[in-house]
């Protein structure tokens, strides 16, 4: 991984960092993604990757919610619900698209990490990958990273 020490900074207008997503983001709303978007973008980026993972999940690796890629650089946002017409890659359901925030009850709150990578090329990686394929690919070309994270709770 490159670093480019730029300011690539992501955020969502529908949280504040380290708060409590919306409803609309879980399977207690419309179970959309949230909106994106993201500044600071590193000289030399040709693409971005965005991966949506739940680290307190009750499985080994967590749970990941959602794997876009081939996202070109000349974008810097994704609409509440958006992203299709970019790569999608498989979430830990084994489907495409973003899985809604369902923390069991009882479980306590989750932390759902949106991790946004600047790229240095444009990978024209395939549909389908899961975020242990997609990481490794994408490493030698990272030149920058940001991370915006929500927080969700059926307690």
């Amino acid at each position: 991984m490159k670093i480019n020490r730029g300011t690539l900074s992501i955020n969502s207008p529908a949280f504040e960092h380290g708060r409590r997503m919306p409803d609309d983001q879980s399977t207690n709303g419309k179970g959309t993604s949230p909106a994106l978007a993201w500044t600071g973008v590193p000289d030399g980026t040709r693409s971005y990757a965005l991966v949506a993972h739940d680290p307190d999940a009750p499985l080994i690796d967590g749970f990941t919610h959602w794997v876009l890629y081939n996202i070109p650089a000349t974008v810097t946002s994704l609409p509440e619900g958006g992203g299709a017409e970019h790569t999608q890659g498989t979430n830990s359901r084994g489907a495409a698209g973003w899985t809604p925030a369902a923390p069991p009850p009882g479980h306590g709150t989750h932390c759902y990490y949106f991790h946004l990578y600047a790229l240095d090329a444009e990978l024209d990686l395939r549909e389908g990958l899961s975020m242990a394929e997609l990481l490794p690919t994408i490493d030698p070309h990272v030149i920058n990273q940001a991370r915006v994270v929500g927080t969700y709770s059926n307690d």
